[in-house]
């Protein structure tokens, strides 16, 4: 049925994916006053002096579109309870390269700016991925739960 919990974490898989999209990740002020770096969902840009470099990030954005995506198909699958499951192994899969490519923006572009020992600040983005990921593990926990609980009743029978 739709209504169990796991398909109440499902959904928030899909709206902290959202929140993501339309949220800065991080960001990390400058040596100078005015100067920032900020990494988002579609670009990484940073300043120097009065010029601001931009560099496409798209593919972070199609991920975080298609984790959101596949978890709304996965609330569908209520019936199919190891498509599910498989559902949910892709979206960490997927998660977890996300959170790989934020990282790597963060810790290699973000390093090169500005002070070396400031690692900058975390903003909403990054916090609902790492929501996501919570979520879907939550999830899959609940599948895996149901599914067992239905193996068991079948097995009394």
């Amino acid at each position: 049925m739709i209504q169990r919990i796991q398909s109440v974490f499902l959904f928030l898989i899909s709206a902290s994916t959202g929140t993501a999209l339309v949220n800065p990740i991080w960001e990390k002020h400058g040596l100078k006053a005015g100067e920032e770096a900020e990494l988002t969902p579609m670009q990484y840009s940073y300043e120097q002096g009065i010029t601001t470099f931009t560099t496409p990030t798209w593919y972070l954005a199609g991920l975080l579109v298609l984790v959101g995506l596949v978890a709304l198909v996965a609330i569908f699958q209520y019936r199919k309870r190891i498509v599910q499951m498989g559902l949910c192994a892709v979206n960490a899969i997927l998660l977890t390269a996300a959170m790989g490519v934020v990282l790597y923006n963060i810790l290699v572009n973000g390093k090169a700016y500005g002070n070396p020992g400031d690692q900058g600040s975390f903003l909403t983005g990054f916090w609902a991925i790492l929501a996501a990921l919570v979520f879907n593990f939550l999830a899959n926990r609940f599948i895996r739960r149901d599914e067992k609980l239905v193996r068991e009743s079948n097995r009394i029978r």
